[in-house]
């Protein structure tokens, strides 16, 4: 089983943080992180997962109707004297960079299946190509269009296609194959771990990559662990997990 850390470890640490991020990468054996892209009001490409800033910092809104320069004036409550901010994808990707071009990976969520954020994903695919690190990255995202346009302008990006159903991440998955003329099983499957609805032999060998909520900081580690066990014999090949670092 492979293990991605989402959010980056979001259990001991406040989720897509710098201190989040810094600390997975860190992890023995972690494969790579998950985190989110938004766009501010004013075209900067930022990671937080929910579309409005109340839950994780002590702002309200919604993040589209901040520039940049109002989002970092907010603060992400860490337990701590100094709180964090809500950081860009580049001051991300500074940090990421070494360990991206040693085979560390990055999931990058397209947080546009409420909002669609017109020209996200040129931004992203401009950025990535910028550091040179495409061959570690992949795009997921629960809108199917967002996927055919990052491969458009990316024509070799790796893709999974989000949904809280295993069925319905593969038969998007085979539909955006046959669109783009991709051979069946270049799209990988990114269901909720509770969704695993279809049997094994469906799959054809496919990645399968399920995603779990769990406890967030700054709720208590409750000191248990995953079996593996029963996720690898429905064909999952990679969890994205809160406290990968228990594993």
């Amino acid at each position: 089983m492979k293990i991605w850390a989402h959010r980056g470890c979001s259990q001991n640490y406040p989720e897509n943080t710098l201190t989040s991020f810094e600390k997975a990468m860190n992890v023995d054996k972690v494969t790579g992180i998950e985190l989110d892209i938004q766009l501010t009001k004013d075209g900067e490409l930022v990671v937080i997962h929910d579309e409005k800033v109340d839950r994780t910092t002590d702002g309200i809104g919604f993040v589209r109707d901040f520039t940049l320069r109002e989002l970092k004036t907010l603060h992400i409550r860490t337990g701590k004297d100094e709180p964090e901010h809500i950081p860009t994808m580049r001051e991300v990707l500074d940090l990421l960079k070494p360990k991206l071009l040693n085979g560390f990976k990055l999931n990058i969520e397209l947080k546009n299946s409420i909002y669609q954020y017109p020209g996200m994903e040129a931004k992203i695919v401009k950025l990535v190509s910028e550091y040179g690190v495409q061959d570690s990255i992949v795009y997921s995202s629960f809108y199917p269009r967002s996927l055919l346009n990052v491969h458009d302008l990316e024509p070799g990006a790796k893709l999974g296609v989000l949904n809280s159903w295993l069925s319905n991440c593969l038969f998007a998955a085979k539909g955006m194959e046959k669109i783009l003329n991709l051979s069946e099983g270049s799209i990988a499957l990114h269901p909720g771990g509770g969704g695993l609805d279809i049997s094994l032999d469906m799959l054809e060998g496919r990645i399968v990559r399920a995603w779990f909520g769990g406890h967030l900081y700054p709720s208590k580690p409750t000191g248990g662990r995953m079996d593996f066990d029963k996720f690898t014999k429905a064909g999952v090949t990679d969890v994205f997990i809160n406290e990968p670092e228990v594993y």
